[in-house]
């Protein structure tokens, strides 16, 4: 492989770009909301079907695999590449969302309508799109009769919007096998574009997620009446430890991609953000600010709180939800600093902890992302970049495997990708999958 030049030679194949909008309409229309550990996650099971359906009408022989119920199943295909002594490479895809609440949509959120370029519907961009793009890629591979060089390992995976208990980090668990010769994986969020100017467009690779820490904050003292003089009160001091928290200004910190990603914006804006001023970084960039000052500094913010059960009964006990996410190589400093925010007093519980990766950048794989990116839009500059959630790659990452996020989509100049994420009205479009499917069939083949 050569890490310059991607492959001109390669031939597109027009079948992946003419089907991919239909398979990512066919998946959204299937409901695969995840409600956590719920009799209403049931969705899963059905596009599971779906995509091992779609893979056996070209010839392939894909395994489900049911994980730790009916309802949560994954589908697993291996192609052999044509170096057996090449390091495999793991494409892997959800096949899950969040739910979404249809009468906040400006059309359904599970009919996949085609309007105004786009095809709307909750997964469109988080991640029935890459699902829809890997199948049409590996579909039509399979008619073509085409081999990459290196072992390509699909996955569709459940549970990723829940913490991949059922999915990712089951399967590293109970079928590692799955896993031989891998040595990268490519998934989720990366290879979208951030236009700058007509000239101009940066696609961030994503090379590092924070980590998480779901706390829950417990407060206990002496229940009593509510009429009465009561000082003390558990609400009173679970509040006042959760105000402290929330306010909390956590310190700047540098890592390696996000001082990468902000050389990368400097260049583009013709601005000065190296040193992470994030004044200036909301000044300049918009809603990307949200994105760039996340990966500067650790973040705990209260999500939920929970107390009592009568107006006139203080109770004896009361919890709030923080969620925390923690830049890599910092996890002591948030779990030592939440500890001196909310005192003594406070009993801190571990709802969910998981780790922060931080991939090379500097490779050869990442050298084709940007060539491959380049191939297809002259005007492109692709930067590291740090996402502030998590996915699953951190269940791979344990493996020892190098995670990356590049799913390709050329967006809209003037559309406000981030919103989208889990946002109201999701929508992709249409001429950005082909796009991808372009840029991940030569991606593929060439690595």
């Amino acid at each position: 492989m050569s890490a310059d030049v991607a492959r001109p030679d390669l031939e597109p194949l027009p079948d992946a770009e003419a089907e991919v909008a239909q398979i990512t309409q066919e998946l959204i229309r299937i409901d695969t909301s995840n409600w956590g550990d719920s009799s209403e996650t049931v969705g899963e099971a059905a596009a599971a079907d779906y995509c091992a359906e779609r893979l056996r009408e070209v010839g392939l022989d894909p395994e489900v695999i049911v994980t730790t119920s009916d309802s949560r199943r994954a589908v697993h295909v291996r192609i052999p590449g044509t170096d057996p002594s090449a390091g495999a490479l793991l494409l892997h895809g959800h096949i899950d969302v969040v739910p979404a609440m249809a009468a906040d949509w400006s059309r359904p959120p599970f009919a996949a309508e085609l309007a105004d370029g786009f095809i709307w519907g909750r997964g469109a961009v988080d991640m029935k799109d890459m699902d829809a793009m890997i199948l049409a890629v590996v579909r039509s591979w399979a008619r073509a009769g085409v081999r990459p060089r290196r072992d390509v390992v699909v996955l569709f995976l459940p549970d990723e919007e829940a913490g991949s208990v059922h999915g990712a980090h089951w399967l590293v668990e109970h079928r590692p096998e799955l896993f031989a010769g891998v040595t990268e994986a490519v998934g989720e969020v990366g290879g979208f574009s951030v236009t700058v100017r007509d000239d101009l467009r940066l696609y961030p690779i994503q090379t590092a997620e924070k980590g998480i820490r779901w706390l829950r904050l417990r407060a206990k003292d002496r229940a009593g009446h509510g009429s009465m003089i009561h000082q003390d009160n558990a609400v009173t001091l679970l509040c006042e430890a959760v105000a402290k928290v929330g306010r909390y200004t956590w310190p700047i910190r540098r890592t390696k991609t996000v001082d990468r990603f902000l050389a990368g914006l400097s260049e583009a804006y013709g601005v000065d953000l190296s040193d992470g001023d994030l004044d200036l970084v909301r000044e300049r960039l918009g809603t990307l600010a949200f994105l760039v000052g996340a990966t500067l500094q650790n973040t705990a913010n209260p999500t939920m709180l929970h107390a009592g059960y009568k107006h006139n009964v203080i109770p004896g006990e009361a919890t709030a939800s923080i969620d925390g996410r923690v830049l890599p190589g910092y996890e002591d400093e948030f779990d030592a600093t939440i500890r001196e925010i909310v005192g003594e007093d406070i009993i801190i519980e571990t709802v969910n902890a998981d780790i922060a990766l931080e991939a090379p950048f500097d490779t050869a794989t990442v050298d084709l992302m940007a060539s491959v990116l380049r191939h297809e839009d002259p005007f492109a500059l692709p930067v590291p970049y740090m996402i502030s959630g998590g996915t699953d790659a951190k269940a791979f990452a344990r493996l020892g495997v190098d995670c990356y996020g590049f799913s390709p989509l050329q967006m809209p100049a003037d559309l406000d990708y981030w919103r989208l994420f889990h946002g109201v009205d999701e929508r992709v479009p249409v001429d950005g999958l082909k796009f991808g499917v372009r840029v991940l069939d030569r991606f593929l083949r060439a690595c």
